[in-house]
């Protein structure tokens, strides 16, 4: 009965694993899809709300979801209570300490901060097409995100019943 229990056990723990990569799989094209959304949001609040950068990012923030808005939330706390932090700095630190609650990869975070390297620094024009340029490489990003979901998502689900249920044919 013991091996039964721990038969089941382990069966459910692998689909379990399964399951979780497979959902984070699934929202890495829906987080970069938030972050375009995002971005496209900070380019309205900068160039036609004629906003600051810290209450156009804590606008952003309010109206994001999830890691993306929190991410957007801890940039711009690090512009308006320090008050020291340029925006380089408060960007980077935002990614560093939120990053890893996010499912996006490698190549959004390099995106993510080469535009924080620009925010700032410039007019609203200029800012805006840094904006725009940021949302279209995440699009492709997204496109790519999106196939691989398709691709490797159900594989996932299936990799882990099938490796729970190989451990306790081992065992047996």
């Amino acid at each position: 009965m013991i091996k039964l229990i721990g038969a089941v056990c382990i069966l459910f723990a692998g689909t379990m694993l399964g399951f979780y990569q497979s959902l984070q799989i699934s929202s890495r094209p829906r987080q970069i899809r938030q972050t375009i959304q995002a971005l496209q949001r900070l380019e309205t609040e900068i160039s036609y709300g004629y906003n600051p950068l810290p209450d156009a990012l804590f606008t952003v923030a309010g109206t994001t979801a999830g890691p993306v808005g929190s991410l957007f939330a801890e940039a711009a706390s690090g512009l308006k209570d320090g008050g020291t932090d340029s925006v380089r700095e408060s960007w980077s630190n935002a990614v560093e300490r939120c990053w890893g609650s996010t499912a996006m990869k490698r190549t959004e975070r390099e995106a993510f901060l080469q535009l924080g390297s620009v925010l700032g620094i410039s007019g609203r024009e200029d800012q805006a097409k840094h904006l725009r340029l940021a949302a279209s490489i995440l699009q492709a990003e997204e496109e790519a995100a999106a196939e691989d979901n398709r691709r490797f998502g159900k594989m996932w689900r299936s990799l882990g019943m099938l490796a729970g249920a190989l451990i306790v044919i081992l065992m047996y």
